[in-house]
């Protein structure tokens, strides 16, 4: 089904299938609302958790809120203050184990203006199979080329926790023995190939995006390493917390394997980055901080903005990035950079003026916009996967192809 229309099929089921009702209760002084949530799920469920983007709900922690009850009905009553824009979602503790949509595929998030006390009721179908049976089954997911994963990889340098790895390896290079190839690494792995692993049931389609280019004759053919995120997405993608750990372990750990294992290019001229939201921003970092590995960095719907406050509440509201972009730091010349957002994007705030200021920021080092970088805005475009498939021919004709994309400029 066409991306687009299954996301308002699914927004318009869940209008449909969503009750809400205000309900009479003595407004507090506090200006804080009730909100009671209701989750019908099926018999035999486990524990449901409640996960969205407040602290009450864990911050997209998958096991964010327990909710109470048992059987089919499962309850959560929470207070927000009034004016609260609400995205939740459902899980069994993981991930891996996300609350589907009625369609039958894990579905956008839930959202809610809380304006006064509020009751839903959300129907819950089933949740997601073990993501194991999906590694084995890789086949089945559409993909063109050969898919190799390694599970639960771990690291010495990000020990809570292990990920998996997706290995792509395009049309041909099994036939072709003796072709090297460049590398692409890629955050946020599960989101690439397989709709079935992927957030909201969409996956970028870098597969089909790259043979696309390829055939046309705009840029060769790569290998693409995706590797997947964990429960400490936020700290592991931000440089101030636990990126430079997980920059080791991209450097040090996963890429000696991956160029043991493979026929690849090593050289910072064949080894790029890319990711989206904040997958860009360890990307942009990557680049910027280890040119003598990365020598491109693809960063979509740039998350510039990020002010760490989810993370540590004793930090201001200012871009942790904007201290950084100052005329006593430089990029490094010979990296190439392709930054992008969508105008209905936001991270608490527009992601606009960051992106003027790092333009302004690059252009002020005497780097060429069109040629050592670019800075383009969407109009409309949104923050999720299928934006991102939407335009993934962009970075990759800019990063790969010499082509200048098509997105307009930024102000």
């Amino acid at each position: 089904m066409n991306t687009q229309l299954l996301s308002r099929f699914n927004k318009l089921f869940f209008a449909l299938l969503v009750l809400t009702r205000g309900f009479n209760t003595t407004a507090s002084d506090d200006g804080l609302r009730t909100v009671i949530i209701h989750a019908h799920v099926p018999l035999d469920t486990s524990t449901l958790f409640l996960t969205g983007n407040r602290p009450e709900l864990g911050n997209w922690s998958p096991r964010g809120f327990a909710m109470k009850g048992d059987g089919t009905n499962r309850t959560a009553s929470l207070r927000f203050p009034a004016g609260t824009k609400l995205e939740f979602k459902f899980t069994l503790g993981s991930w891996e184990r996300e609350g589907l949509a009625p369609s039958g595929i894990t579905g956008p998030n839930n959202l809610l203006t809380v304006e006064t006390n509020t009751e839903v009721t959300v129907i819950i179908p089933g949740f997601k199979k073990q993501i194991a049976d999906s590694l084995d089954d890789w086949k089945n997911s559409g993909v063109i080329g050969r898919l190799e994963y390694w599970k639960r990889m771990s690291s010495k340098f990000l020990t809570t926790t292990t990920r998996n790895i997706a290995i792509w390896l395009p049309p041909g290079y099994d036939e072709n023995s003796t072709n090297r190839y460049s590398v692409l690494y890629m955050h946020d792995g599960q989101n690439l190939f397989d709709p079935r692993t992927s957030y909201a049931g969409v996956d970028w389609g870098v597969d089909e995006a790259i043979v696309r280019g390829v055939e046309a004759g705009r840029i060769p053919p790569m290998i693409v390493v995706g590797v997947w995120c964990t429960e400490q997405r936020l700290r592991e993608y931000s440089p101030w917390h636990s990126g430079t750990n997980y920059a080791r372990f991209l450097i040090e750990e996963l890429m000696p394997q991956i160029n043991a294992k493979f026929r690849t290019r090593t050289d910072p001229e064949n080894t790029s980055v890319m990711g989206a939201s904040m997958g860009e921003l360890i990307s942009f970092w990557l680049c910027w901080k280890h040119p003598d590995v990365f020598g491109r960095a693809g960063c979509l719907s740039s998350a510039l903005t990020w002010d760490g406050r989810l993370l540590d509440k004793r930090l201001g509201e200012t871009p942790l990035l904007a201290s950084d972009l100052t005329s006593t730091n430089t990029f490094p010349r010979g990296v190439r950079l392709y930054c992008d957002y969508g105008t209905l994007e936001t991270m608490g705030t527009s992601f606009e003026a960051m992106h003027i200021q790092l333009g302004e920021w690059l252009t002020a080092q005497g780097l060429k916009d069109g040629e050592d970088f670019v800075v383009r805005k969407f109009p409309g475009a949104e923050h999720n996967e299928a934006a991102w498939r939407t335009r993934l021919d962009e970075p990759l004709n800019f990063l790969f192809g010499n082509r200048h994309p098509t997105g307009k400029p930024a102000p």
